[in-house]
This record gives structure tokens, C-alpha cells and sequence, in this order.
């Protein structure tokens, strides 16, 4: 049965427009953290904040770009745990900064 060509259906398109929400999130988030620093004076803090989920946003969006473009393919491999876990670490760090622009 490997000779026989796969119908992927729907599930890479879903895929493709699971990892577009998340990115869009995490823009949203930054967008969110440039906009409170920028409302509440930046503090030294403020900038190191919104620099550091600028650096996880584009990590995020580099992970994103590379697993809808392997989505493509019939067979698309599944994601590495290495970028399983670049996209964990940047939504933790994400996370971090929107919390350090609370205080």
C-alpha cells in the first residue's frame, strides 16, 4: 500500500490555519506589550520586556513558516521536538513579558 497516493484532506489545512491563529496571538500580544510601554512611559523594564517577546515573536513566526511550508508536501513529517519545543519556550517567554508589562 505505500505505492498508493494520500488523500490528506483537510487536516494540512486546518494545520495551516491553527499555526496562522497562533502567530496571529502571539502578534496581538506584542502589539498589546509595545502599546502598554508605550502608554506607560518605557521604563528601562518596559523596553527589556517588549525586546525579549520581540525576539520570541519572530522565533514563533520562524517555527510557524517552516511547518506550513513542510505542510505541503502528501506526507509531511511530523514537527521535531526540537521545534515542539522552540514554540513552547517562545509562548512561555510571550507569556512572561505580558506579565512583566503588568507591573
Amino acid at each position: 500500500m505505500s505505492g498508493v497516493p494520500r488523500d490528506p484532506g483537510l487536516q494540512p489545512e486546518r494545520t495551516r490555519l491553527a499555526w496562522r491563529r497562533t502567530t496571529l496571538s502571539c502578534t496581538v500580544v506584542l502589539a498589546l506589550a509595545v502599546k502598554q510601554a508605550l502608554h506607560a512611559g518605557a521604563g528601562p523594564a518596559a523596553v527589556v520586556a517588549v525586546a525579549v517577546g520581540a525576539l520570541a515573536w519572530l522565533g514563533m513566526l520562524v517555527v510557524a513558516h517552516r511547518r506550513v511550508l513542510r505542510m505541503r508536501s502528501a506526507r509531511p513529517r511530523p514537527m521535531t521536538v526540537r521545534g515542539a519545543l522552540a514554540v513552547a519556550g517562545c509562548a512561555v517567554v510571550l507569556a512572561g513579558c505580558a506579565t512583566a508589562m503588568l507591573f
